[in-house]
């Protein structure tokens, strides 16, 4: 019997994982792709009053708001995901983003209708914003919160793992248009990837409305221990976790909006590349990504130290980042393809183990809201303001050395705030020990 249940439990678990992979990575298809059209197209389309840099940095304040609006999803459906479940809740954000996503693809243009299409592509990245707040925090413990014992970074990093997938497609889909004439492109070429959202949201709802409840949350409701005001709960009670895990979470985010955005935009109006070569470089550096993320749940899920194995992750970020920036700046093809893939191992193996340890360190009943607030919290201060400060810190310098820096800066932050969230208590550990004690004793 005992073995039936843990086949049983194990095709739940998988399940899960599955459902948080697809979901989380068209979530994340729907939030690059606008991050691409800042740095590509949208000065051009929705600021053409803005010429040069400064359209580019007024783009990239749009591309911003999203990041503006995560902590108000992550506050919200933070708060209906502890109180009424994980399921429920990634359902209505997985529709939020894709209806969104959807309606930038038909907006027209400032020629077509003046101001009010950059004031309703603002409203619509922010809907997108709030959507993506909710989901992130969802799709990791949907997961992780049915991961078998001792196996919840490695069940976390699924729901990881949609980032750099979703990455890919966006940078695959805005490859293949970047070969369609200027005219073209910017005329009606960009807005194939968000209309080709709604056909992914169809296909992940389908996959999604099969995954049950997590154990840990249907634990909770039955036992009527639902947290009354969760949000509260966090910064009343463990603010010293939530200043931590927003600092941890910094180069995890960050640093594909160095590459992806920021050196995106650098390289192709500054330097001497053109769309599709840099597209190309990006997509090689996030295959690379896809394929090397999976060993950092793997390294921290062997490891009996988790301070330990995040140390040997980060350090090398330190050097390989700036040698990134160094390799763009050559103007050569290969050694910036080199440069943007080596630099991205780092960042990509603690970014799978990122989300489990961060869920570890709260208790189930304000879990959900708590991860959500750090990592929503964190790409609105720390990883959406990447491109704009990089572009302020590069118009203001006239030298990359500046951005450089910055990055130096984010890597060293994120080290720091992890190995002190890591002396915090392993809630995961205390619910494991406490289900044993209750196994154990005589019905």
């Amino acid at each position: 019997m005992g073995a039936v249940n843990a086949r049983e439990q194990s095709r739940t678990a998988n399940r899960a994982g599955i459902g948080a992979f697809i979901g989380s990575t068209i979530e994340w298809f729907d939030f690059y792709i606008y991050g691409t059209a800042s740095a590509l197209v949208f000065d051009k389309v929705f600021f053409p009053e803005l010429d040069g840099a400064l359209g580019t940095l007024v783009a990239f304040a749009t591309f911003w708001v999203g990041f503006l609006a995560r902590p108000l999803g992550g506050i919200i459906f933070g708060h209906i995901g502890d109180r009424l479940g994980r399921k429920k809740t990634l359902v209505i954000t997985l529709l939020m983003m894709g209806i969104a996503t959807t309606l930038i693809g038909l907006l027209p243009g400032y020629a077509q209708i003046g101001v009010w299409a950059p004031i309703l592509l603002v409203i619509i990245r922010m809907v997108q914003g709030i959507g993506l707040g909710g989901e992130w925090g969802g799709s990791v413990l949907i997961a992780s919160e049915h991961a078998p014992k001792g196996k919840s970074i490695l069940y976390g990093a699924f729901a990881q793992q949609g980032s750099p997938v979703g990455n890919t497609l966006s940078t695959l889909s805005f490859l293949a248009i970047s070969q369609l004439p200027d005219e073209a492109f910017l005329g009606w070429g960009w807005r194939i990837p968000f209309l080709a959202s709604a056909l992914l949201v169809l296909v992940g709802l389908f996959i999604r409305m099969r995954v049950t409840e997590s154990p840990a949350m249907a634990n909770l409701i039955e036992r009527k221990k639902v947290a009354k005001l969760p949000v509260w709960e966090v910064v009343r009670s463990h603010p010293t976790l939530l200043a931590l895990g927003i600092g941890a979470c910094t180069i995890g985010l960050s640093a594909t909006y160095f590459k992806s955005t920021f050196a995106l935009s650098w390289a192709t109006s500054t330097l001497e590349f053109d769309k599709s070569s840099f597209l190309t470089i990006i997509l090689v550096a996030n295959i690379v990504q896809i394929f090397a993320q999976p060993f950092g749940a793997v390294i921290a899920t062997k490891m009996r130290s988790w301070s330990r194995a995040v140390t040997i992750m980060l350090l090398p970020e330190v050097v390989l980042l700036p040698l990134m920036f160094v390799l763009i700046s050559t103007n050569d093809y290969y050694l910036a393809m080199f440069g943007v893939a080596i630099a991205t191992i780092p960042h990509c193996l603690y970014y799978a183990a990122l989300a489990g340890m961060l869920a570890s360190r709260f208790p189930a009943h304000v879990r959900y809201t708590g991860i959500s607030l750090c990592y929503q919290l964190c790409g609105t201060i720390l990883g959406g303001t990447t491109p704009i400060v990089g572009q302020f810190l590069l118009n203001l310098s006239g030298s990359i050395t500046a951005v450089i820096a910055y990055a130096i800066f984010q890597v060293l932050l994120t080290l720091g705030c992890m190995l002190l969230l890591l002396r915090r208590p392993n809630h995961d550990d205390r619910a494991h020990a406490e289900n044993a004690r209750a196994e154990a004793v005589p019905a």
